[in-house]
């Protein structure tokens, strides 16, 4: 497993804009496919956007379609989520998520997590 610590979380308004961060121990960082989750309490964590190994193809989550923008950066052992036009039910903890399996978008997928970052838009 790879060890992962997210970053850049905050208190934004309606409509702003924030860059989280995600980074990975090891030198293995570019055989994981990476994802962002959200989850508020007592909902179930729910996907927000997902990255292939190469960055080639990337996925994303009907709520945040055009408004959020997840990316890599292998030599960095990083991944991003640029969230733009922040709403108040974007509102949640955001977690990054590593695996080496092939599927991308079911939370049981994933098998390393980091510890999650909390994001908070007021309207």
């Amino acid at each position: 497993q790879v060890q992962l610590v997210e970053s850049g979380g905050g208190l934004v308004q309606a409509g702003g804009s924030l860059r989280l961060s995600c980074a990975a121990s090891g030198r293995t960082f570019s055989s994981y496919a990476m994802a962002w989750f959200r989850q508020n309490p007592g909902k179930e964590r729910e996907f927000v956007a997902a990255i292939s190994r190469s960055a080639s193809n990337a996925y994303y989550a009907d709520s945040v379609k055009g408004r959020f923008t997840i990316s890599r950066d292998n030599a960095k052992n990083t991944v991003y989520l640029q969230m733009n036009s922040l709403k108040p039910e974007d509102t949640a903890v955001y977690y990054c998520a590593a695996t080496r399996g092939l599927g991308l978008l079911q939370r049981f997928e994933y098998d390393s997590w980091g510890q999650g970052t909390q994001v908070t838009v007021s309207s």
